[in-house]
């Protein structure tokens, strides 16, 4: 069991999270510390505001150089009119102190990272970036990082984020934290979370504009305990996790990739109960119109 900490009383000092911004287009990429990332950014690179800005906030033992974050970089780098940040919070969120006090650490941080992305998002508004063209994406414990950035941001500006999406937020301290510490509709624009491995690392909480259950929300097809050889039930549960990034990219290079049947339950989706429901686009093109619990199924497209 995890022994959680939300104090938000401490102050603690994350000045070691580093954010890697890219400018594809012109083959451009510079790093700086957080603290000193806006007016690093800004004054060393002529910004063009009517981009959108994709900002990247990965999770638990996370870092600059693993797969996930290069999946993100290979999924945008020929996105047309968009500048992409990715965040490394590693120094906080490694594997130090062994598998359990290591996370117990990084829930520890999570306020006071989340807390500065959004002074960090909140510091490109002033200097001419609008929030209309911020569109913050985390997995895991990223998730529930933007979850703190939103509030942060709407103190600073008195205006919301486009849109934050939450794959997989992460579930241990979270699903039976307060509200107040979890990633929940109204702290931007439009709020959308994919559940892939609810109950296991990620979220059981229901708590966004739009919640999306892909393949039921808590196994994805090619993660099950026992279907692949030396898979384990710890392994199924990170495959599963893992799962909700990859689904999420194939969407933003195929807008129609995945359709989404809002529905009071699994069972009534998996029987055909829900096919004359509200139907919206899951992933990256999601109109962001749509509210409520929707069901998606990957191997209605014959992937999984």
């Amino acid at each position: 069991m995890n022994e959680c900490d939300h104090n938000r009383t401490l102050d603690l000092d994350v000045s070691q999270v580093q954010v890697f911004f890219y400018d594809f287009e012109n083959n451009f990429n510079i790093t700086y510390q957080i603290d000193s990332a806006a007016h690093g950014i800004t004054s060393n690179y002529n910004l063009d505001v009517s981009r959108k800005l994709v900002f990247f906030v990965p999770g638990y033992k996370s870092h600059i150089s693993k797969k996930t974050e290069e999946l993100i970089r290979q999924t945008f780098s020929n996105v047309p009119n968009i500048y992409l940040i990715i965040i490394d919070h590693s120094a906080y969120t490694s594997a130090r102190g062994g598998k359990i006090e290591s996370y117990e650490r990084s829930v520890y941080y999570t306020y006071y990272i989340g807390t500065k992305l959004g002074k960090l998002l909140a510091d490109f508004h002033a200097k001419g970036y609008p929030s209309k063209n911020i569109h913050a994406i985390g997995h895991s414990l990223g998730s529930q990082m933007l979850g703190f950035a939103g509030t942060a941001y709407t103190a600073a500006t008195n205006e919301k984020i486009w849109r934050i999406t939450a794959l997989d937020p992460a579930g241990p301290c979270f699903s039976n934290s307060l509200i107040d510490d979890q990633i929940r509709s109204g702290l931007a624009e439009y709020v959308e979370v994919y559940h892939c491995n609810s109950g296991g690392l990620g979220t059981t909480s229901v708590l966004a504009d739009a919640d999306f259950f892909l393949n039921k929300g808590n196994k994805q097809p090619p993660c099950h305990e026992g279907f692949l050889p030396g898979l384990g039930e710890s392994d199924a549960a990170k495959c599963s996790h893992k799962k909700c990034v990859e689904y999420w990219v194939r969407t933003v290079h195929v807008p129609n990739w995945y359709l989404a049947w809002k529905c009071d339950s699994y069972e009534h989706f998996s029987k055909g109960r829900c096919a004359g429901n509200e139907v919206t686009i899951a992933g990256y093109w999601n109109p962001g119109n749509a509210t409520g619990v929707f069901y998606v199924s990957t191997g209605m497209f014959g992937v999984e």
